[in-house]
C-alpha cells in the first residue's frame, strides 16, 4: 500500500528543487494571464446578477430579465469546450506558447468591446446580440486559455511542485473576484445609482486594454516548454485529433469532468446566483460586492496552501477535501443566509468559497498528469472544459429558475447541488492519483518520476490502462 492511500506524507511541504529562471516566468505569466481572464469572466458574472438585465433585457419583466442575463452568462461556458478542443489541439501542435497568446488577446479585445456596448433602449435588439457574441468571444479564449495556463507552468515546474504551480494558476480566480469586487464596491459607493448604471459599470472592462498590454509583455519572454519541446523533436511526431483522445481517454475525461463538479457548481451558485439572491433579501449591492470579495480573499490563502498539500498528500485527496467542505456548504447555505445578518451571510459566504478554492488547488495537476505531453492540452481542455459545461453554466440560470418555479423555496436547488456533490466524491473515491503511478505511460514526465514515488513503490505499482481504478 503506498504511503498515499495509507495516509502518509508523499514528500516535505518545504520544496527540495530550485526553480528554474524559466519556471519562474511562467508562473508569473500564467498567473497574470489567469487573473485577467478571470477578472473579466467575474466582472461579467457581477454584471449579469446586477446591471444587465436591466440595460439589455429591459423589455422583459425582471424575473425573465434575469433569466435571459444569467442565459448569456452560461454562453460563455457553452463557447468553452470549443475553445478548449480548438485552442487544445492547436496547443498540442504549435506549442503552447503561441496559443497563449492568442487566447490572451482575444479575450482582452471581446471584454473591451462589451464595455463599449450601446444598451437595449439606443440600439435595440442588436446590443444584447452583441453581448452574446462577445460572451461567446470570451468563452473560446478562456476554453483555451485555462488549461494552457496549468499547462505552461507545470511543464516548466520542478517535479516537487507542480501541483503547487498550477494552484498559483487556480488562484487567477479568485484574485480577479477580489479585484473585481473591490472595484465595484468603489464605483458603486462614489457615484450614484444612475452614473453606475450608465458609465461606471464599463469602467472594469474598459480596463482590459492596459492589462493586455502588460500581459503580452510578460508572456512573450516565457519559452516553450522542456517537454514540449522535447516531444516535438520526435521522427514522424503528429498532431492527435479531439476525436482520438475522446476515443481512448473518455472514460478518464468523464471521470476528471465528475471529480470537478462540487468545485464549479458551488463557486458559480454562490459568486452568480447568490449575488441577485442576496439583494432579493434586502442586502445591498455594495453588501454583496463586499461578501464576495472578502470571501475570495480568504480563498486565496486555501488555495495556496491546498496547493502546497497537494504535492505532499496527492491531487485527489485535496480536491476530495475541498468537495467535502462544499456539501457541508451545500446543506446550509441557503438556511444561514436567510437569516439576513451581514456578518453571519459573509462567514457562509467565506466557507463555500474557501472550500471550493482549496479542492480546487488539486484540479491542474491532477488533469494534467492524467494525458501524455502529446495530447495533454486537448485532454485536460476537454474535462476542465466538460466540467464548467455541464455543471458551472447552468448552474446561475438552474438555480434562479427553480427558485421562482418554487415561489423563491430553495429546497430543489439545494437538492441538486448536494446530490451533484455526493456523486462526484463516490467517483473520487475510487479514482486514483496519477502521480503515484511512475510507470503509467501517462506520467507527466518520467525525468522527475523519482521525486514522486519512492522505489518499493515503483516496483510494485501497477498502473491502471487510463490511470483510474474501474
Amino acid at each position: 500500500m503506498s504511503q498515499l492511500s495509507a495516509g502518509g506524507p508523499k514528500r516535505p511541504l518545504r520544496p527540495t528543487t530550485p526553480a528554474p529562471r524559466q519556471a519562474k516566468r511562467a508562473v508569473a505569466s500564467g498567473t497574470f494571464g489567469s487573473a485577467l481572464e478571470w477578472f473579466d469572466f467575474a466582472v461579467y458574472g457581477a454584471m449579469s446578477a446586477t446591471v444587465f438585465p436591466t440595460l439589455f433585457f429591459n423589455k422583459l419583466d425582471p424575473a425573465m430579465g434575469l433569466l435571459a442575463s444569467f442565459a448569456t452568462f452560461g454562453v460563455g461556458f457553452l463557447a468553452r469546450p470549443l475553445g478548449g478542443v480548438v485552442f487544445g489541439h492547436l496547443g498540442d501542435r504549435i506549442g503552447r506558447r503561441n496559443v497563449l497568446l492568442t487566447t490572451f488577446i482575444s479575450m482582452g479585445v471581446a471584454s473591451l468591446i462589451i464595455g463599449l456596448l450601446p444598451s437595449y433602449a439606443a440600439i435595440g435588439f442588436a446590443a444584447p446580440l452583441l453581448l452574446v457574441v462577445m460572451r461567446f468571444i470570451q468563452g473560446l479564449a478562456l476554453g483555451g486559455e485555462a488549461t494552457g495556463s496549468q499547462l505552461m507552468t507545470m511543464e516548466h515546474a520542478p517535479g516537487d511542485r507542480r501541483a503547487f504551480y498550477g494552484a498559483l494558476m487556480g488562484m487567477g480566480s479568485p484574485i480577479s473576484q477580489v479585484v473585481a469586487n473591490l472595484l465595484l464596491v468603489v464605483l458603486s459607493g462614489v457615484l450614484s445609482e444612475d452614473a453606475f448604471m450608465s458609465w461606471g459599470w464599463r469602467i472594469p472592462f474598459l480596463m482590459s486594454i492596459l492589462l493586455v498590454t502588460v500581459g503580452v509583455y510578460i508572456r512573450v519572454k516565457v519559452e516553450e516548454t522542456p517537454v514540449f519541446a522535447e516531444e516535438a523533436k520526435a521522427p514522424a511526431r503528429e498532431a492527435i485529433s479531439p476525436i482520438v483522445v475522446l476515443r481512448t481517454h473518455g472514460w478518464t475525461i468523464l471521470r476528471l469532468i465528475l471529480a470537478y463538479s462540487p468545485i464549479v457548481i458551488t463557486f458559480y451558485i454562490v459568486t452568480v446566483f447568490g449575488l441577485s439572491y442576496l439583494t432579493g433579501l434586502g442586502f445591498t449591492r455594495n453588501d454583496t460586492f463586499t461578501i464576495v470579495m472578502i470571501s475570495n480573499f480568504l480563498s486565496v490563502i486555501a488555495i495556496w496552501w491546498g496547493g502546497r498539500l497537494a504535492d505532499a498528500y496527492g491531487r485527489r485527496r485535496i480536491l476530495m477535501i475541498g468537495s467535502a467542505g462544499t456539501l457541508v456548504a451545500a446543506l446550509i447555505f441557503f438556511p444561514v443566509v436567510d437569516m439576513g445578518s451581514f456578518p453571519i451571510t459573509l462567514t457562509m459566504v467565506a466557507f463555500a468559497l474557501v472550500s471550493s478554492q482549496f479542492g480546487n488547488a488539486g484540479q491542474g495537476a491532477l488533469f494534467a498528469e492524467a494525458f501524455p505531453t502529446k495530447m495533454r492540452y486537448t485532454g485536460s481542455a476537454l474535462a476542465l472544459t466538460g466540467a464548467n459545461l455541464i455543471f458551472a453554466a447552468p448552474a446561475p440560470f438552474l438555480a434562479s429558475w427553480l427558485t421562482g418555479l418554487s415561489g423563491g423555496g430553495t429546497l430543489s436547488i439545494t437538492v441538486f447541488w448536494v446530490v451533484t456533490i455526493v456523486v462526484a466524491l463516490v467517483s473520487m473515491a475510487l479514482m486514483s492519483d496519477f502521480a503515484t503511478l511512475e510507470g503509467d505511460k501517462h506520467h507527466f514526465d518520467k525525468r522527475v518520476a523519482a521525486t514522486l514515488v519512492s522505489e518499493p513503490e515503483i516496483a510494485t505499482a501497477a498502473p491502471a490502462e487510463d490511470g483510474v481504478t474501474p
